[in-house]
């Protein structure tokens, strides 16, 4: 018995082409590029301040925040950012996952280069931008860079790191999958 496939999209797009010059032509793609952009600096300055204010606070017992405020800084950032962006760019934000949609063939590979190109670039201007506001802080406190805790080796640091940036990519292509019945899905492929 064939499967009849419905007029709703439940079925997958088909692959981008790995070299679509034409996007060096459109607007669309230029949009993107200032989209990812803007929101890695941005997901950057906020998470990178939030360490910063922990590690400057952690001895004393009144003030900061704890691991779960810098987790839900994090979380919100992304969910914020990645909402806010997903019609223009997909919501990448993270080199992790426009990797993981070039090899599924969802972003030709010159858009996979130029995102992760801006999204490092975004990154370090976000950093950059705290080092400049916050120098001392940020000096002091090592970047806002996180360690692995105590008691915690670097390959078990190492294997989490893998293990949260496969769910990462895992949720972004949940999420935005075409055939999700969802229905305010407002996440959508971007050839």
């Amino acid at each position: 018995m064939a499967r009849e496939v419905s007029a709703k999209g439940d079925h997958d797009p088909a692959p981008v082409p790995i070299f679509h010059v034409v996007e060096l032509s459109q607007w669309s793609f230029y949009r993107a590029l200032i989209a990812e952009f803007i929101a890695s600096l941005l997901f950057l300055y906020v998470t990178v301040l939030t360490v910063i204010g922990y590690k400057s606070h952690v001895r004393d017992v009144c003030g900061g925040l704890d691991h779960l405020g810098i987790a839900w800084a994090f979380g919100g950032m992304i969910f914020i950012l990645a909402y806010c962006i997903a019609d223009i760019s997909y919501g990448h934000i993270n080199p992790a996952v426009t990797f993981g949609s070039l090899l599924a063939g969802k972003v030709s590979l010159i858009r996979a280069l130029m995102y992760m190109v801006a999204q490092c670039l975004g990154a370090i201007s976000g950093a950059g931008i705290v080092k400049a506001f916050q120098k001392d802080y940020y000096e002091r406190n090592g970047g806002g860079a996180n360690m692995v805790s105590h008691g915690y080796s670097k390959f078990a640091g190492l294997g989490a790191e893998i293990i949260g940036t496969f769910v990462l990519v895992y949720t972004v292509f949940s999420a935005t999958d075409p055939k999700r019945k969802a229905k305010d899905s407002n996440a959508r492929h971007v050839p």
